[in-house]
């Protein structure tokens, strides 16, 4: 048997029609950026995240970077950002000329550690990003604790948390602006690149749509270095028909991974923390941990099993930084996680016998 580590067949068949229509309509209204698809997803967004205002753009990292932009955060400026995290997140701060700070994550949720924030914290500090990172929540009431006592502002990266909660609400809510992605694999995927930002700030919300409309809101006059970072029609029409099939496909993710924790049973593995009252993970990714990754990589692989490592560079190990100061630290438990993760196949359409094989796969290794 193969299992693909992804594949998006049985969701995109089932909302093929759909999907056609949509293009169709698209395709002949011959209007393809800031148009009706676009207002009415952004609209439908934000309700969907219970914020005022949603504003899309090019991609989940042009949206971090908007939002660090619109903060006035630049050049002699710090930011935190997690150790354990997807590079777009430093890049983004980067890309803002702001320099980014890296903190340690807890080990067991793999999120930002808010024992270590402060720290970290220095007179430049303007911001603190929490990555609600594999579809569990950042510890959210504890890191907005600290921002308010050192006057930061907070940005979530939702990349990879589209309709979790946390407890109650829902990312993309729960901080001053929130980034997502709507890279295609992504729970909530287009079928190419795209972005939003998510907030409850009007004048934050406009600088923002300005910034990524080459600075500007009336044509041809710039009041801003901006950029070209746009939700394009068809993308934005495409995620309209999927967004109402979102809670259904995370609630599939959920009992996927209700049978991992459950049913996988390897004292040589490290499974995921659940979801619990407090937060409900919408499961992006399944990530287990074993001191034997690469071993256990090539066993599954040779079973037809699909994974891959999210990450197996932390960012302080990146080529791309090798210049910035905390390339020269460590960073052990960021260096610990990206040296023993593996993500099995966690996605809608996953067949229960599929599931069972990878379970009765894992369970056999090394024994």
């Amino acid at each position: 048997m193969r299992v693909p580590f992804v594949t998006f067949e049985k969701m995109h068949s089932e909302i093929e029609n759909e999907m056609q229509e949509k293009f169709s309509k698209v395709y002949h209204n011959n209007w393809f950026i800031h148009g009706k698809e676009d207002e009415a997803f952004e609209e439908e967004f934000a309700e969907f995240c219970n914020t005022e205002y949603c504003v899309g753009c090019g991609t989940g990292l042009d949206a971090i970077m908007l939002i660090i932009k619109a903060m006035g955060i630049g050049v002699g400026d710090e930011v935190i950002v997690p150790s354990n995290t997807f590079i777009a997140t430093a890049l983004a701060v980067t890309y803002a000329g702001a320099t980014p700070v890296l903190v340690e994550p807890d080990i067991d949720t793999y999120t930002i550690n808010p024992d270590c924030i402060e720290e970290k914290i220095t007179e430049n500090t303007k911001a603190i990003i929490a990555v609600h990172l594999y579809g569990r929540a950042a510890d959210m009431d504890r890191i907005c604790e600290i921002a308010k006592k050192y006057n930061l502002h907070v940005v979530e990266d939702a990349a990879q948390a589209h309709g979790a909660l946390y407890k109650g609400r829902k990312v993309g809510s729960l901080g001053d602006a929130a980034a997502f992605s709507f890279y295609p694999g992504k729970n909530l995927g287009a079928l190419g690149d795209g972005g939003a930002v998510t907030t409850n700030d009007a004048a934050l919300a406009e600088k923002i749509a300005m910034l990524g409309n080459y600075g500007s809101k009336i044509k041809y006059h710039h009041d801003y270095l901006g950029n070209n970072s746009r939700l394009d029609e068809l993308q934005a029409g495409l995620l309209r028909v999927k967004l109402p099939y979102l809670e259904k496909w995370n609630k599939e993710r959920n009992r996927i991974a209700k049978r991992y924790l459950t049913e996988i049973n390897n004292e040589l593995i490290i499974l995921p923390k659940g979801g619990n009252e407090e937060y409900y993970n919408v499961w992006h990714l399944f990530v287990i941990r074993c001191g034997r990754r690469d071993e256990l990589e090539l066993y599954l692989n040779e079973k037809g099993i699909g994974t891959t490592k999210h990450y197996p560079i932390p960012i302080h190990k990146q080529k791309a930084y090798a210049n910035e100061t905390f390339s020269k630290e460590t960073y052990p438990i960021a260096e610990e996680i990206s040296n023993t993760v593996l993500s099995i196949p966690m996605y809608y359409g996953i067949t229960d016998e599929e599931i069972s094989y990878v379970i009765d796969a894992i369970n056999m290794f090394g024994r």
